[in-house]
């Protein structure tokens, strides 16, 4: 019976796979196996295939549940029989019932395999049809794409009459002839009119060409005699380069030198632009105002016009990667200190081109301000040179610092020493080379002044730091006269200033003539020494400890020291000046020898002495006595001694006081020589009147 059963299996699995391989050969014929297949179907008495399509695959899984389950049953009576020793004959009739079974299961097993392969041929035949339908929608996706860029090509074409500008409709009708614009029959028809338009056009640009035609000769005979006059001209500017030449000694004679402005006039166009605005409004002022004033450019105009066509910015990222690769064969690699040197002296880098202004004044006094610009950091510096004329005998010994080219200047303006960069963004361009500040290299880029930046037209407010700052003539306009009257006035002063120190220095005291009825006709006491005090030795006078005035010393004062005697008295007064007077008047500190030591620490009157001078200085200050004020301060002291000695002996009734008063006879006017709790002086002196009197 299993024989059997393997046979059928062979003939259907040979079968199967002989229709497989004849549906899946693609090289065959698809309708001669299908017609020997209907062929075979009707001439065999059994299908199987025909069967499937028949039967209920769910009555199939309930026959083969049950048919499994008898089979169980079977097996499990043949087992209990086998055990019993029953005949053989039952175990027989068992196996027979359940190789049936066996047969039943295999059709079953063939029924379902043959079921999953007509489900996947239908599914195939399904995915076939899918397929062509995709393709047949893709060719029409396609065909209507094809179709689209058709439309949009035919939409968007643009015939070469578009581009042509027409005339209006109006003008057309209004110019052209009837014959061409025909307005019976293109006024309501668009397309003819666009016809009759461009055949107007075309007569218009006939008529046009033969214009320009007999024109363009007539170009041909201007430009021959364009270019023999522009020979002629040619020919003529070495004639009059010889004839200016010949006129430089007029020009000298005439005080003109025209020659040396045209110059001048060229190289101001090369100056980058704070230094040009400086040029064209310094020397606008210079015309208008002040003749003593010049002005000069100095440089290589070679190297600044090549710096024009250069970027005037640091490249922060640039390595020396490719300095390597350029010239690695001929020169040693750079260190980190080498860049870093390279970064410093471009940073430092100043414009090849330079202003100069010179400043004259009586007496034959030279001040020269050399105008930089520093093309990283974008600033202007100032480089200050001070020639003292022939009336300046000599120069103070405490006064070299004063007219030295770092101090001249020093706060013309409140707060501008000229040390650091008015800009903040500077401050971090140099931290980022490992560059402090400015004021370890001003002796090799100059002063940063703020004035100097206002003369470029530069102004770097608070609230813009960080921002690049445009040069403006407004600000450099608004600035120049103030700034170049405060230049003149500082260098006045400090001349002035020197005079002082030398006759201080001599020990004698002169008054100008405009500030003598200031004083009394006859001052007793008088100055015995002049000398200048460092600040250490400033800070170790003894009665300086505990004093309020030492906290006022500051870095830019000049400390200075005098002596004035009257008698068995001595005053010793120090004095603070600073770098901005007489704008900012000396400071007086003083401390009496008479009798004990009296000072601003345990005299109420020494202090209203100091307060005479230090406060009330406006009084000393005249039309033409304001940089005498240093010369009026001191003479104001000796007076202020003379008043204190003398009513002081004055106001004691012992015999020591009596003898004190023998010593400081009282020779002024007095309303009283004390007033009120504090027994004040009478320190404030009456010129009109000629006596001395309290103060309110």
């Amino acid at each position: 019976m299993s024989t059997e059963i393997r046979e059928k299996k062979r003939r259907i699995t040979s079968k199967t796979d002989d229709e497989q391989s004849s549906r899946s050969s693609p090289k065959r014929d698809s309708k001669k196996p299908a017609l020997h297949k209907v062929k075979k179907r009707e001439n065999s008495p059994y299908d199987e295939e025909r069967e499937i399509e028949a039967r209920d695959w769910q009555t199939d899984i309930n026959l083969h549940n049950q048919t499994t389950s008898r089979l169980r049953e079977l097996m499990a009576d043949i087992h209990s029989l086998k055990q019993q020793s029953e005949k053989d004959e039952a175990v027989k009739d068992k196996q027979r019932e359940a190789s049936l079974l066996f047969v039943t299961l295999k059709k079953l097993n063939r029924i379902s395999h043959l079921r999953c392969k007509k489900a996947r041929d239908d599914t195939q035949g399904a995915k076939q049809r899918v397929d062509t339908l995709h393709l047949q929608l893709q060719n029409l996706l396609y065909e209507v794409m094809h179709l689209q860029k058709e439309i949009t090509k035919c939409l968007e074409f643009k015939s070469k009459d578009e581009d042509i500008e027409l005339v209006d409709v109006e003008t057309f009708y209004k110019e052209a002839p009837s014959s061409i614009s025909k307005p019976n029959v293109t006024r309501n028809n668009e397309h003819k009119q666009q016809l009759a338009r461009l055949d107007w056009e075309l007569e218009q640009r006939k008529r046009l060409a033969e214009q320009y035609k007999m024109r363009q000769g007539n170009r041909d005979v201007v430009a021959k005699e364009i270019h023999k006059k522009q020979d002629y001209l040619e020919s003529l500017l070495p004639r009059l380069t010889t004839i200016l030449q010949s006129t430089v000694p007029v020009q000298e004679y005439l005080s003109m030198p025209l020659n040396e402005i045209r110059s001048q006039h060229q190289l101001a166009k090369l100056l980058p632009r704070p230094l040009y605005i400086l040029y064209v409004q310094a020397n606008a002022y210079h015309e208008a105002c002040d003749g003593s004033m010049t002005l000069k450019i100095e440089g290589d105009a070679e190297t600044a016009l090549s710096a024009l066509s250069t970027s005037s910015m640091v490249d922060d990222d640039s390595d020396s990667d490719n300095e390597d690769t350029l010239s690695e064969s001929k020169r040693r690699r750079k260190t980190i200190g080498d860049k870093l040197e390279e970064q410093r002296e471009k940073i430092l880098a100043v414009h090849p081109l330079q202003v100069i202004m010179t400043l004259r004044f009586k007496g034959g006094t030279l001040l020269t301000l050399t105008f930089n610009y520093l093309i990283v950091l974008q600033i202007i510096t100032v480089g200050v040179h001070c020639k003292l004329g022939g009336t300046v005998s000599q120069v103070a010994n405490s006064a070299g610092d004063l007219l030295s080219s770092t101090n001249l200047l020093s706060h013309l303006y409140p707060g501008d020493d000229g040390k650091d960069s008015p800009s903040a963004t500077n401050a971090y361009q140099l931290g980022k080379i490992g560059m402090e500040s400015l004021s370890a290299y001003i002796s090799r880029v100059g002063h940063p002044y703020r004035w100097a930046q206002w003369l470029g037209g530069l102004d770097f407010l608070p609230s813009n730091d960080g921002q690049a700052v445009k040069a403006t003539s407004t600000v450099s306009a608004s600035h120049m006269e103030a700034t170049v009257k405060a230049l003149k006035a500082r260098v006045k002063a400090r001349l002035a200033l020197n005079q002082q120190l030398l006759s201080l220095e001599k020990h004698n005291l002169q008054v100008p003539a405009a500030s003598i009825n200031l004083f009394p006709t006859k001052v007793c006491s008088m100055l015995k020494s002049w000398t200048k005090l460092t600040h250490d030795d400033f800070q170790a006078l003894p009665f300086m400890r505990g004093h309020p005035s030492a906290a006022l010393l500051q870095e830019s004062h000049s400390v200075f020291q005098t002596y004035m005697d009257r008698g068995s008295a001595q005053l010793q007064a120090v004095i603070l000046l600073g770098l901005d007077y007489p704008a900012q008047p000396a400071h007086f500190i003083l401390n009496l020898a008479w009798q004990g030591q009296h000072n601003a620490t345990n005299n109420s009157h020494i202090r209203d002495m100091e307060a005479e001078v230090n406060i009330h200085f406006g009084e000393l200050i005249g039309k033409n006595t304001v940089n005498h004020l240093l010369t009026n301060q001191l003479q104001r002291l000796l007076m202020c001694l003379d008043v204190f000695l003398e009513t002081q002996g004055g106001r004691r009734r012992d015999q020591t006081a009596s003898h004190q008063q023998g010593e400081f006879v009282a020779e002024k006017m007095y309303t009283r020589m004390t007033r009120g709790r504090n027994r004040s002086k009478p320190y404030k002196y009456n010129s009109l009147q000629g006596y001395f009197m309290q103060r309110r």
